[in-house]
């Protein structure tokens, strides 16, 4: 099992080794959201007093990072966690100032049009954002030259191409894993549109290390922990980053 201390890992993440693993697995629901985006942000301009939409954002880790990290005031959107849950969140890490909280649907944003001047989703694209619709839909809530980027599982060959989902990603993910694709079919898909320019389409390197290091970690220190992340264990394991990764694309809107 892997110790709290080998998720402190200040010469990749300098920024995400100064909080405190515990508090993060706490809040998990999936790969290591701090990781993610802090190799995202690198792709991206965030600057102080920047208004930013958290698309997807879960129990609040990526929320807090961005408040406390750049300076951003930011809208955090989730469906599935309530706002007062996250908000509480917020209050705790001493960014409730700083981060709204709100249910959201990604299909049906509650905002204004050009209302922010970027949004940043991680680990949550893949639910919602694969239609050939929905980056124009995205797009009218971000004002002009304003900046896109997000953290997605991906595969390194498509689906389509293989012919099948990999028998040891299906048996754990399902058909979901048509969702998860290459960087290049997320650089096609959107500069197809003539509506954003990508800036950045790349996998993360070793991204399946850090998701088999950080699943290790949730199996040792949650009590239900074996049963959840153990299948995924298994996944990562048999994988050996042949196929799986995750996909970081940001882009500017024209």
């Amino acid at each position: 099992m892997t110790a709290l201390n080998d998720l402190v890992r200040p010469d990749r993440y300098p920024r995400s080794s100064r909080y405190d693993p515990a508090w993060l697995l706490d809040l998990d629901m999936g790969p290591h959201p701090l990781w993610l985006l802090e190799d995202l942000a690198d792709d991206l301009d965030l600057r102080p007093g920047m208004r930013v939409l958290d698309l997807g954002s879960g129990r609040g880790a990526t929320s807090v990072f961005l408040a406390r990290e750049y300076g951003v005031d930011v809208v955090a959107a989730d469906l599935w966690i309530a706002p007062e849950q996250a908000a509480a969140v917020f209050a705790e890490a001493g960014v409730g100032d700083r981060v709204e909280a709100v249910r959201a649907e990604a299909h049906a944003l509650p905002f204004e049009e050009r209302d922010f001047d970027a949004i940043v989703s991680v680990d949550a694209f893949e639910y919602f954002g694969t239609a050939d619709s929905y980056l124009p839909y995205l797009l009218r809530f971000l004002r002009p030259g304003g900046q896109l980027g997000m953290a997605t599982p991906a595969l390194t060959r498509e689906v389509r191409e293989l012919g099948a989902i990999p028998p040891h990603i299906k048996e754990v993910v399902g058909w979901e894993a048509i969702a998860w694709h290459t960087a290049q079919w997320w650089r096609f898909q959107w500069e197809i549109t003539e509506l954003v320019q990508v800036t950045s389409a790349r996998l993360q390197p070793d991204a399946w290390k850090d998701w088999l290091l950080w699943a290790r970690a949730g199996a040792a220190h949650h009590p239900d922990g074996p049963r959840i992340h153990q299948p995924v264990i298994d996944m990562l394991t048999t994988d050996g980053g042949e196929f799986l990764s995750f996909a970081l694309v940001t882009a500017r809107k024209n």
